[in-house]
């Protein structure tokens, strides 16, 4: 794929979706970015911004036909637009899962289908989805996060194998912690359970620690334009911590790996 494609980059307004809609356009694509509220979001240069909400199903259905009206076609939806979560399973609530997995997932498949039938016409395209290392590895005090992206590695990988067929592909790439308002400011499960204090709090603790250490949004867009614009393949770990717990959690056995994670959020 060439440069000069029709890139669409959900959740712009900060992190990874502003670094990377930023990348797009120095690279010569033509670049339109999505936040929620127009009238609050900051512009970014080279970027074309476009109000929508992927948890509104009206709304991903205008934002992207605005989009086609505009270019005539789409070659790259990324999807990054998502939210968190920090909480033991038994303190979340069915209602937090339900607006998490709206975000993440329903997210996802809201604006697949909103610009699939334009790919589909155009014979190709590419779909990228922002997963996480915690796609593939579990994550005390953050289980329904996981399981959100647990859910969009499953949906993408048979996506792919059903639109393939239009000259359409679908990629994942799985950043590790990356330091973005996302992980600081995750929203907090609100039943609160004193039996988990001590450890939600050492793992809360160890999370915003890693995130603060962790590399700036512009260490993943590098891995998202390949994701996009390179040779098709499924899975794309940036360099460093994520590709490193990759290659741990494909060779090494279950028991290190459970050990080495707990350890990693405090839990010893």
């Amino acid at each position: 794929m060439s440069d000069s494609k029709v890139v669409v980059v959900t959740g712009v307004s900060s992190g990874i979706g502003r670094a990377t809609a930023a990348k797009f356009a120095k690279r010569g694509c033509r670049v339109f970015g999505t936040v929620r509220n127009l009238a609050k979001a900051a512009p970014l240069a080279g970027v074309e911004l476009v109000e929508m909400d992927v948890s509104n199903d009206a709304s991903v259905k205008s934002g992207i036909q605005s989009i086609i009206d505009r270019a005539k076609r789409i070659d790259v939806l990324v999807n990054n637009a998502g939210t968190s979560l920090v909480g033991a399973v038994e303190e979340t609530s069915v209602a937090e899962a339900t607006s998490l997995f709206d975000a993440n997932v329903f997210g996802i498949l809201r604006t697949a289908r909103a610009v699939l039938p334009q790919m589909r016409a155009q014979r190709s395209g590419r779909i990228v989805n922002i997963s996480s290392v915690l796609g593939f590895l579990p994550a005390p005090y953050m289980g329904l996060y996981a399981a959100s992206k647990h859910a969009v590695e499953g949906l993408s990988e048979t996506l792919d194998h059903e639109v393939r067929q239009f000259g359409v592909r679908v990629s994942l790439v799985e950043p590790s912690f990356t330091r973005t308002n996302l992980d600081v400011n995750a929203p907090q499960a609100s039943a609160r359970i004193t039996d988990y204090d001590r450890e939600r709090d050492l793992a809360s603790r160890a999370i915003v620690k890693s995130v603060k250490g962790a590399p700036e949004p512009e260490g993943v867009t590098d891995t998202v334009v390949e994701a996009a614009l390179g040779a098709w393949r499924m899975r794309h770990t940036p360099s460093g911590q994520a590709s490193l717990l990759s290659k741990l959690r494909r060779f090494m056995p279950a028991a290190p790996v459970d050990s080495s994670l707990r350890k990693s959020f405090g839990l010893g």
